[in-house]
């Protein structure tokens, strides 16, 4: 079976499906790991639930899909950038939020470790860290798994709309694995695609008319479809 890791979707149905083809996508043979943000800014986000749930795929919750959650349960307002009307007022919207609750924030897999942002660089071990957390309700931990970007060694992210300066490094500058596994991750369009020894970080921005892009662990192969518009600035 071949383990195929994709990132932000976003709502981008379309492209989903056409990487799929690219890929040659085979239910029988393959499973999906998304890297969370499966929803929201994009055209098609009860699409895209709908696909990912129907192909049994696994993968991590991600800020926009803790958004979902939070504004379906009354506990977040709305954000006049939010493209998830479609997805609350949807008939089987209980079964579609259960299906996506029931993602955890972190997650290892043979050789991976899967988060849709990144790790703190004290936390020994993120996946018992995270688990079990709740993802109506705000949390330390989980807002650094599915929010940071920068951070200096001992943890300490930018404050919101602050410049990171020279004590803050991108937080994968910070992090040791003792095992050696490949984080995957994404959350960071504007650094995009990030492939090192250690790392694959997967969002190429589909939602805001980049790429959406794919990494077959078996294979160590990368594979992207373009976005087919800038869905965030044209107001999907």
């Amino acid at each position: 079976m071949r383990r195929i890791y994709v990132g932000d979707i976003q709502g981008c149905r379309g492209e989903l499906e056409r990487l799929l083809e690219v890929l040659r996508f085979d239910p029988a043979a393959d499973h999906l790991e998304p890297v969370g943000d499966l929803v929201n800014r994009g055209p098609d986000s009860l699409g895209t639930l709908r696909l990912l749930r129907d192909l049994d795929a696994g993968g991590v919750l991600g800020n926009h899909d803790t958004y979902l959650l939070r504004s379906a349960a009354g506990l977040r307002e709305r954000s006049g950038r939010d493209t998830l009307d479609e997805v609350l007022e949807a008939e089987d919207r209980d079964a579609l939020l259960a299906w996506l609750a029931r993602r955890p924030f972190a997650k290892a897999l043979p050789g991976v470790l899967l988060v849709h942002a990144g790790f703190h660089p004290r936390w020994a071990d993120p996946v018992t860290r995270l688990a079990g957390l709740d993802p109506l309700t705000p949390h330390p931990d989980s807002n650094f798994a599915t929010l940071v970007r920068y951070c200096t060694a001992d943890g300490r992210r930018p404050k919101r709309g602050q410049r990171p300066g020279r004590a803050f490094q991108p937080w994968f500058e910070h992090w040791k694995d003792a095992d050696s596994r490949t984080v995957v991750f994404g959350h960071w369009a504007e650094r995009g695609l990030v492939q090192r020894p250690g790392l694959r970080g997967l969002d190429t921005g589909c939602v805001w008319g980049g790429r959406l892009t794919a990494w077959v662990a078996e294979e160590d192969r990368l594979a992207s479809v373009p976005a087919e518009r800038d869905w965030a600035r044209a107001g999907a």
